[in-house]
């Protein structure tokens, strides 16, 4: 005697594999997006960094890496952090000399207070 499996078996297990499928896609894309790396948005024409810089923290030669920031305006960072004390927001960045507008618009994206 033959025993026939449900055709609600046959769904299920279909629906489970769909699941399975979808699973992996979202792991596989998440673990692929933690690589460190800096990506030029091409609509914006800024950059985007995955690994921001703590400007609160951060060494003279991770400064020297944002754009348009040069070894004066690095030091300028610098010793208005140990003068005045760490920044609370990015923003207050503009406070120190050598830092316009411009240039802050340029790096806002790449750095974090926290």
């Amino acid at each position: 005697m033959k025993i026939e499996k449900s055709h609600y078996f046959n769904i299920y297990k279909i629906l489970l594999k769909f699941l399975l499928l979808i699973v992996f896609c979202f792991l596989a894309v998440c673990c692929d997006g933690k690589q460190s790396k800096q990506v030029f948005a091409q609509n914006s024409g800024k950059l985007f960094s995955e690994n921001l810089i703590n400007i609160n923290q951060a060494t003279k030669e991770q400064l020297a890496t944002l754009p348009n920031i040069g070894k004066k305006t690095v030091e300028n960072i610098i010793e208005h952090r140990e003068k005045y004390g760490r920044f609370r927001k990015s923003e207050h960045l503009l406070l120190v000399p050598g830092i316009s507008e411009k240039k802050f618009r340029e790096i806002k994206n790449l750095i974090r207070t926290e």
